[in-house]
């Protein structure tokens, strides 16, 4: 035990513990690995940097304050958004180790809203992208637990390339007008396992990614479990993509809960991205007050690129490495309530239908004074309010005792789609008689 007190750190005091936390880590370094004790009270900290075999503990009681100072986050070497570049330093930062942990009752407060006024209305002062709060890269045997994380400057938790992930019973507390301070983001990593985490934050509340067209090495993020999360405002609960351009793949997601996230499971991607996310599996979901709780977007615009018209032509193209895919995904015992914009949005390519996608005993109420808004970003898609499934391009899609109330025009609006099945499907409550299933082929504008 290397207490970081016994290395000069002083407890609320104004006083940087930096210098004295590395020390404590070095110690314990040196003498092959051990627990880097944070005892009750604020410590005024910059970047921290782990080492191998090294268990970073905060007391209950304990508080990492992180500094404002961009000097204090010296640039390395990482990626931003799928493409590798040099960002400011992570708060706590890893890069090529084995057997870390950061543990205990404590809390890291990144102390986030200098960097969030610098990114909306000062963004010519940020020499590099904003910190994360835990920055991980090329590390394997990782493990967050207990622990309080708050007032990130970005994303929150963000393993890149790492292996063998553990995050348990982790809260994540940021504002949710808080710009791009998602809450778990896994990055081309392997064997993650998140559970029994409190995810409250002003963007999505996990995103599994895995690079973008731009990113030299494609690397899978793959073998990923999240279970028994509650996860709270945020665009999205569980978000896969856009940066999938190195395939996402064997996915479980189960047994939690989504209230008032925008999206619930949100899938997109675009043109020029290519890879696959397939293999999903999404299953035991409550979801309350979400703007829509499905969505598998490849029309998504957002990022380099993204207004071109190879993005926005519903014209086909043909299929090469850039044409993304979405196949294999299965949806099951899911509840969601006062639902606002649409039950579900299915929208794949022209010349790549998402495919192969089922949806078992699903029961969805729509509000019963819908908001308008748009189930997902897509050039040309209007608002939508109190509407059912809409789906476009898909092939070989089966919906299995589902049900859908309150909702406005028909159940399942389908175009331009092939293979699609129902069985025991219900509409409930409508304001009027309305179809269950309308099916149209609409032909592209061409321009």
């Amino acid at each position: 035990m290397y207490n970081i007190v016994d290395y000069g750190a002083l407890p609320d005091s104004p006083v940087p513990a930096t210098s004295a936390i590395a020390a404590a880590i070095a110690a314990a370094s040196g003498a092959g690995g051990g627990t880097v004790h944070v005892p009750a009270g604020t410590f005024v900290t910059g970047a921290i940097r782990l080492r191998s075999n090294i268990e970073l503990h905060l007391s209950p009681g304990a508080v990492l304050s992180f500094s404002t100072e961009p000097q204090d986050y010296p640039a390395v070497d990482s990626r931003w958004e799928g493409v590798k570049r040099q960002v400011h330093s992570p708060c706590i930062f890893g890069e090529n180790l084995v057997n870390i942990s950061i543990t205990g009752s404590g809390i890291l407060n990144g102390n986030g809203a200098p960097w969030w006024d610098k990114h909306r209305n000062h963004p010519e002062q940020l020499e590099y992208p904003r910190p994360t709060l835990i920055g991980l890269s090329s590390c394997r045997r990782v493990t967050v637990k207990d622990v309080t994380l708050t007032q990130s400057p970005s994303w929150t938790v963000n393993p890149i390339g790492c292996g063998n992930v553990t995050i348990d019973n982790v809260s994540i507390l940021n504002p949710a007008d808080s710009p791009n301070t998602d809450g778990i983001n896994p990055e081309s990593c392997s064997g993650v396992h998140i559970s029994n985490c409190h995810i409250d934050v002003g963007d999505d509340c996990i995103a599994i990614k895995a690079g973008t067209e731009d990113t030299l090495e494609r690397v899978p993020c793959e073998n990923i479990t999240i279970t028994n999360c509650t996860m709270v405002h945020g665009h999205g609960a569980v978000v896969l993509g856009s940066e999938m351009s190195g395939d996402i793949r064997n996915v479980t997601i189960t047994n939690c809960v989504f209230k008032q996230t925008d999206r619930g499971i949100r899938m997109k991607s675009r043109r020029g991205r290519g890879g696959t996310i397939e293999d999903i599996r999404i299953s035991n979901i409550v979801m309350e007050d979400v703007i829509c709780p499905f969505t598998l977007n490849l029309y998504y615009f957002c990022g380099p690129r993204g207004k071109e018209k190879y993005v926005w032509d519903k014209n086909p193209y043909p299929v090469t490495a850039e044409t993304p895919c979405f196949r294999r995904i299965h949806y099951a015992n899911i509840t969601a309530r006062n639902v606002q914009a649409a039950a579900g949005f299915l929208y794949g390519l022209a010349e790549q239908p998402v495919s192969e996608i089922t949806f078992t005993n699903v029961d969805i109420s729509m509000a019963k004074h819908p908001v308008p808004g748009a189930p997902d970003m897509m050039t040309g898609l209007d608002p939508m309010k109190g509407r059912g499934f809409y789906l476009g391009y898909v092939r070989d899609v089966q919906f299995n005792q589902v049900t859908i109330e309150n909702h406005e025009g028909p159940a399942f609006y389908i175009e331009n789609s092939e293979e699609v099945e129902f069985s025991g499907c219900r509409s409930k409550n409508t304001a009027k008689p309305e179809k269950l299933v309308e099916q149209v082929t609409v032909e592209p504008v061409s321009s």
